[in-house]
């Protein structure tokens, strides 16, 4: 039995209750939540619902909890029900029932784990979004891992998803990256506002040896040359660099055709239709302090330029015009300046910001080795690139350790813990566990024994083994949670969890005989369910975070 069939049941005998005793059922929720107990001495699950519908009824929560008790004991499955402290329900399963988890794992395969609580939603996802004016540093490289962990727990929550790349293509950087990849390919100093690193260099020889003649140019006709092939070179390499680190964007959206295709003056003029813009000082402003912003923005100054929030403006817009019910954007630490005005665009074209919008804020990422920060790289001047990281790391260990913190706190990465093969090491620790799995059932094979088609798994009555189904139970809540949360990490920190379990099981419980040990043929084959169960929901979570599920280590 699964938690959410368990769930059920106990929602089915709460409605069996308000039946028998006349009680209103429209104020009964569409579903309940279980929780598993700290100490196992209290169950295996717990319910709060005679607590949360005691005072609607005006019934004593014991009384209440009572009814419920006598009603779902019935259910076939469910082996006792015990009323504990002000009306909780602690909840006991039968082995059998407990153990035909391992079957539904099994049976269900990758599918585990997902569900629909999300369908019927259309979201857009962006992340990263880099200037195409030098390589994926650190910063980014966190939003990688979160930013595609999430796209993946979304979908597997049921929704549509479609990952998304701002490219800032039409903005003053790429003017500057123009002149400094000119300057480069002079043997110049680079500009004071320009950009610096060896990659830099690096695109603008390769800029040369594309265009013979280039530099024999005048300026004004090679800079355009600079700055549109730099910048095309350089968005390649960022492809290249993001798709090496398992990240794929079904979008790479140009802020150029914002420009080119009429979207900024057609969103203006939505916005204007709304009633929140306004001229004032010979510019036009939005009013977004109607919506919480510290102040109006500039859309079009009074020289006629553009700004970038009318860029801004246009880009959700398009959006929202797409199709997409909520737009989510993955932003570094250095754009908490940015959430009300996002907000607020939402507001003023019309929307719900808190249906419509939702703005991550990720903090910083720092790298030590030896227990000193990692040297600045060379090839790009300052900054730790993408491709220098998984270099050092690999991708599994960097998107792991990327993905398993909360991004509201910063994060500091050791390499050498993250490279060791050591059980303090997170991602070592989950992916051994998969691993000794496969390994075992390697072992099974070349013995002749196999699971068959079905066991009993009323044999599955082990402490640890109803520790391992319990917390197999609990990974399609995790991930569910993880998707309406926007929380990656929990599917990493739920896979540690796991892994102990499965550690614990296997040292507790011998699954292959041995011929100093025999073990019954039909308890091996019950817990070589079990183990499958444990490795199918193994591979499904670091699926989810984009790490692989390896069969050896």
């Amino acid at each position: 039995m699964t938690p959410a069939n368990l769930a059920e049941a106990v929602l089915a005998a709460t409605h069996a209750v308000f039946d028998r005793r006349g009680l209103d059922r429209t104020i009964l929720p569409e579903s309940v939540t279980l929780e598993r107990p700290r100490n196992p001495e209290h169950g295996d699950y717990a319910s709060t619902v005679a607590l949360q519908l005691s005072k609607r009824v005006g019934m004593p929560p014991r009384d209440l909890a009572a009814a419920l008790a006598e009603e779902l004991a019935r259910t076939p499955g469910v082996k006792s029900v015990e009323i504990a402290g002000p009306g909780f329900l602690n909840i006991r399963l039968d082995a059998a029932a407990a153990g035909q988890l391992a079957r539904e794992v099994v049976r269900a395969g990758q599918a585990y784990g997902r569900s629909d609580r999300l369908t019927g939603q259309r979201v857009n996802l962006e992340f990263v979004s880099a200037n195409p004016t030098g390589p994926i540093h650190l910063g980014h490289t966190r939003w990688a891992a979160v930013g595609d962990s999430l796209r993946r727990i979304l979908a597997a929550a049921g929704a549509e998803v479609t990952s998304e790349h701002y490219v800032n293509d039409a903005g003053a950087q790429v003017d500057r990256f123009g002149r400094s990849l000119l300057a480069a390919a002079r043997g110049e100093p680079t500009p004071e506002d320009g950009y610096a690193g060896e990659y830099v260099a690096e695109i603008a020889e390769r800029i040369v040896a594309g265009h013979p003649g280039l530099l024999d140019l005048p300026e004004g006709e090679a800079l355009p040359v600079f700055r549109d092939r730099g910048y095309r070179l350089m968005l390649d390499e960022m492809r290249t660099s993001l798709e090496r680190f398992g990240v794929h964007f079904d979008v790479w959206f140009s802020e150029r055709t914002l420009h080119t295709s009429g979207a900024i003056e057609h969103a203006l003029a939505r916005l204007r239709e709304q009633g929140h813009v306004y001229d004032a000082d010979g510019a036009i402003w939005l009013r977004t302090t109607d919506f919480d912003d510290d102040k109006d923005r500039v859309l079009i100054r009074s020289n006629g330029e553009l700004t970038y929030f009318a860029a801004d403006s246009a880009y959700y817009i398009d959006k929202r015009e797409r199709g997409f019910d909520r737009c989510v954007y993955l932003l570094g630490a250095d754009h908490h300046g940015y959430v009300n005005r996002l907000r607020a665009i939402a507001a003023c074209a019309g929307d719900d910001p808190d249906s419509n919008i939702e703005i991550l804020i990720g903090q910083l990422v720092n790298l030590v080795r030896d227990g000193a920060p990692v040297r600045l790289s060379k090839r790009a001047g300052n900054i730790i690139t993408l491709d220098e990281i998984v270099d050092a790391v690999g991708v599994d260990a960097a998107r792991y350790s990327l993905a398993r913190s909360s991004t509201d706190s910063p994060l500091t990465l050791d390499i050498d813990v993250i490279t060791r093969n050591s059980n303090d090491n997170p991602v070592f620790y989950v992916q051994y566990a998969h691993a000794r799995i496969a390994s075992l059932l390697r072992n099974a094979a070349d013995s002749g024994i196999d699971r068959g088609d079905d066991f009993d798994p009323g044999l599955l009555g082990h402490e640890k083994e109803n520790d391992l189904l319990k917390t197999l139970g609990e990974f399609p809540v995790v991930v569910a949670t993880a998707a309406e949360l926007r929380e990656p990490h929990r599917v990493a920190r739920y896979l540690e969890e796991l892994a102990g379990t499965y550690h614990r099981f296997y040292d507790a419980c011998q699954v292959l005989p041995r011929a100093d040990r025999p073990v019954p043929p039909p308890l091996t084959q019950a817990r070589l369910w079990l183990v499958e169960a444990s490795r199918t929901v193994l591979a499904n979570g670091l699926d989810l975070l984009g790490v692989s599920a390896p069969e050896q280590m």
